[in-house]
């Protein structure tokens, strides 16, 4: 194992910034308002995207726009690797390695249980995928096999199991002792309906508590407050909180929607999940792989949430199966694994031999 520099400085980039004002406005208006309000439409465009020709020639340009406008940053930073978590900046760096041969190494870690072809490049050094269908898929593609780290998608590795009693940690957190304990979450962009989730579990036949993490979205935390209050058994709403592993390992079932690192998280934590309204697209291969494992348990309208929340939180054979796929599947030293590769290209890169 290579050994990881605990001095080691990073920069977070916002690689939008360094794009075509065009393609800023499509993503952080033009995006998040179809997810929203025809997320079928994004559906199609997400599949058609794969194949379409007009997007590719698009896609290129915008890739070598922001490539061109890197260039002053680099000169300035000198990184000695670039980690790329979203496809964008990952094909806006295959093309300034194209464009400049003083190009530093490039990582791409793949944050979802499958792969859209945006993600991927024959000359990005490295990438780091959740499972061994995506590494197939991206050798099918192109990429050499000896370039692809199937560690997982990395997560804190805080998310993997303790010997804590569940009594204790419940005691700790405030939790009641006889209750199942529903944790709930739906991302920062607030597109999960919380509020429609909670009001749903009003009909759950088991004695139950509910955790809704509504994180820094005040006005989801206010709309799921309101609900709560009508609810007959115990809900703690919380805004954004640094310890959710400590909450899912209290929990007995996690709802929430399928985005790719709350359920690496939760694979990792060893905590059955329950998966509502996933976004056309990427949380649509998100779910199908997580079903197909037997983590994971689909509510495909709120109707059959209760129902099928406490199946998954009495039925103990079901509960050992969930626990036993998550086991299976999780992957807790993710973050580990992807750190070591990424310090062994910057090492290279110093080393000049990169």
């Amino acid at each position: 194992m290579h050994e990881i520099d605990p001095a080691a400085r990073t920069s977070v980039v916002d690689s939008y910034k360094y794009a075509a004002l065009v393609v800023s406005r499509v993503v952080s208006e033009g995006y998040l308002q179809m997810v929203k309000t025809i997320p079928q439409m994004y559906g199609y465009i997400y599949n058609r995207a794969e194949r379409a020709t007009e997007v590719g020639l698009f896609r290129t340009w915008a890739h070598q726009f922001t490539a061109g406008n890197l260039r002053e940053l680099f000169e300035r930073e000198q990184p000695d690797v670039v980690v790329c978590t979203h496809a964008f900046p990952a094909g806006a760096m295959a093309e300034y390695k194209r464009m400049f041969t003083d190009a530093p190494p490039v990582v791409g870690i793949v944050t979802d249980f499958a792969v859209h072809t945006f993600w991927i490049h024959d000359n990005l050094d490295a990438y780091c995928v959740s499972t061994n269908a995506i590494r197939d898929t991206m050798i099918a593609r192109g990429v050499r096999p000896e370039r692809i780290m199937t560690s997982g998608i990395p997560v804190d590795p805080r998310f993997a199991r303790t010997d804590e009693a569940i009594e204790s940690l419940r005691e700790r957190l405030g939790l009641p002792p006889d209750r199942q304990i529903a944790l709930m979450m739906g991302g920062g962009l607030g597109f999960a309906p919380l509020e429609n989730m909670l009001r749903a579990m009003k009909d759950v036949e088991a004695p139950i508590a509910a955790v809704v993490i509504a994180g820094r979205n005040s006005r989801v935390e206010t709309r799921v407050l309101s609900v709560a209050e009508g609810m007959e058994y115990p809900v703690r709403v919380l805004r954004f909180v640094e310890n959710v592993y400590d909450y899912m390992h209290a929990a007995d079932a996690f709802v929430t929607k399928p985005g790719g690192l709350s359920t690496a998280e939760a694979l990792a934590a060893e905590v059955p999940l329950v998966l509502c309204k996933p976004l056309p697209g990427q949380e649509e291969r998100n779910v199908k792989v997580l079903t197909e494992w037997g983590a994971a348990v689909r509510a495909r309208t709120m109707h059959d949430l209760p129902q099928l929340l406490m199946n998954v939180m009495t039925d103990s054979t079901r509960r050992k199966r969930m626990i036993q796929a998550a086991r299976r599947y999780g992957k807790p030293n993710a973050a580990r694994d992807a750190a070591t590769l990424i310090a062994r290209l910057a090492s290279a890169t110093k080393e000049g031999v990169a």
